[in-house]
């Protein structure tokens, strides 16, 4: 099969599966997966689909996450209010709890009651910050090279503090959210740090504010089997949160 024959097979089978599995269509066709996986490359290079972790989807939209921080918090500010006061309410006293990086973390970390006794673990400064006067909130930070995009810190360093850390739950931020792409950034060093926090943690909670939701990033964090827990603002179409609710994950309206 020539290599325009391929591209054409790969977007006839994406039009008719809606996705494609770049190991499931090397078996079928004879081939290596890194042809296949260099025909997807090409043919999002060309803005016929959208490349994630394994194989293709139909293009997407781009997640306004991977804006600068300073306008990230002017998008949805008073939804990422809301699904911070719901995650706040979720964490019991005494617990070990990672909150990850990024605007609507920093929501969360400001809806924390001021009596709360618990121990925060971050590699954001900004969570930290927000944190300074909380009597009763110890704050544990992780530490790292600095990611200016997200004000976190990422790395060897970070992701080997983690591995000394067993904590009750994770308060995940993600730059895009989609049944079949799954939870996805445009980082490489920060999906690491994320899927480190994730696998240290009893619970993965996703913070997801409406922007994030059926859009993909290149680089996957972890699998939707991982997570716990999606929180969503209220006013998401219920068909939005529908197939996360058939995976079995637990979806709250804040």
């Amino acid at each position: 099969m020539l290599t325009h024959q391929r591209k054409q097979y790969l977007l006839d089978l994406l039009q008719s599966e809606g996705q494609i599995v770049a190991k499931a269509v090397s078996d079928s066709l004879g081939l290596s997966e890194d042809t296949i996986r260099r025909d997807l490359r090409e043919l999002a290079k060309e803005g016929l689909l959208e490349r994630v972790h394994g194989g293709a989807l139909p293009l997407l939209q781009r997640s306004p996450a991977l804006a600068p921080f300073a306008g990230r918090e002017q998008i949805s500010a008073e939804t990422k209010m809301a699904i911070g006061r719901a995650a706040a309410a979720m964490i019991q006293v005494g617990q070990v709890v990672f909150i990850d990086g990024g605007t609507t973390a920093v929501q969360l970390a400001r809806q924390l009651p001021r009596d709360l006794s618990a121990t925060v673990v971050t590699h954001s400064p900004s969570i930290a910050v927000e944190l300074v006067e909380h009597p009763h909130i110890e704050v544990l930070m992780l530490g790292g090279r600095l990611y200016k995009h997200s004000i976190v810190g990422v790395g060897a360093a970070t992701v080997a503090a983690i591995s000394a850390i067993r904590a009750d739950l994770y308060f995940m931020g993600v730059a895009s959210l989609h049944p079949q792409a799954g939870i996805t950034t445009g980082d490489y060093e920060e999906s690491c740090v994320k899927r480190a926090l994730s696998d240290a943690a009893a619970r993965t909670i996703v913070l997801a504010s409406p922007e994030k939701l059926n859009t993909a990033s290149a680089f996957q964090i972890a699998p939707l089997s991982q997570v716990s827990d999606i929180i969503m603002h209220r006013e998401v179409d219920d068909a939005l949160a529908a197939p996360y609710r058939e995976m079995g994950i637990g979806i709250t309206l804040a």
